[in-house]
């Protein structure tokens, strides 16, 4: 099958939407993750975006924010989802809860809100998909306590859509596909190799270094075909 990278935030956002879609129907999980690490993305726009769109499907999602600043903006931005707008903390106090079968869509939650989000998906009892979270504290190092929270909470997450710019490259996964890597060549991406889970940074420091050699390899051969061909 051939991958291809997203020409833009448009047809990522297509991307992503199709893919939980899909992850949602699958049953394998309860709760999944969808995440577009650009720098500076702004998060707001692409959820309400998201939560319109999977309306459209039938979806009846409930959207909660880190903080009630945050959701008090969705629902001015987007009054049509405002009753379906919440803060983590609100789930927590019980509100919504006459909804928890419906798709619950947690916005950006961080390290801080760790505590909160882990008791809002205890109580609900449908499903939950997490856009752009990011729920392990590099600060907290690799104690006891980051050890429990990736054996527990973390672990109970399965991912549906991600995609990561790289040095030189960049991460795709979209479920129930394999995680692809692409190499940034001068005239676009191209596509490296799959992997069955998310690479770590060693293994595509390794398929990158790999792929630059053969690619040097192959650039030598033609050098010295053309050489013989002139000699």
């Amino acid at each position: 099958m051939t991958r291809t990278l997203p020409a833009d935030l448009k047809q990522a956002e297509e991307q992503a939407r199709e893919s939980l879609l899909e992850a949602l129907s699958d049953g394998k999980s309860r709760r999944w993750m969808v995440s577009m690490r650009f720098e500076g993305l702004r998060v707001l726009p692409v959820a309400l975006r998201l939560a319109r769109k999977l309306q459209e499907t039938g979806q009846n999602p409930v959207l909660a924010f880190p903080d009630a600043g945050s959701a008090a903006l969705a629902q001015r931005d987007e009054p049509e989802l405002a009753k379906s707008c919440c803060s983590l903390q609100d789930l927590c106090r019980g509100r919504l809860m006459e909804r928890q079968d419906d798709l619950l869509l947690a916005v950006a939650p961080q390290p801080s809100d760790y505590d909160e989000l882990e008791q809002a998906c205890a109580d609900w009892t449908g499903q939950v998909a997490m856009l752009n979270g990011r729920l392990e504290d590099a600060a907290v190092g690799i104690g006891s306590v980051a050890r429990s929270r990736r054996q527990g909470f973390v672990a109970t997450w399965k991912v549906a859509y991600w995609l990561q710019p790289l040095d030189g490259a960049a991460l795709l996964h979209q479920w129930p596909q394999p995680w692809s890597l692409f190499r940034a060549d001068p005239d676009g991406y191209r596509f490296v190799m799959d992997y069955e889970r998310r690479p770590d940074p060693e293994q595509i420091d390794e398929a990158l270094a790999g792929t630059g050699s053969e690619l040097n390899r192959q650039m030598g051969a033609m050098d010295r075909f053309l050489n013989d061909l002139s000699s």
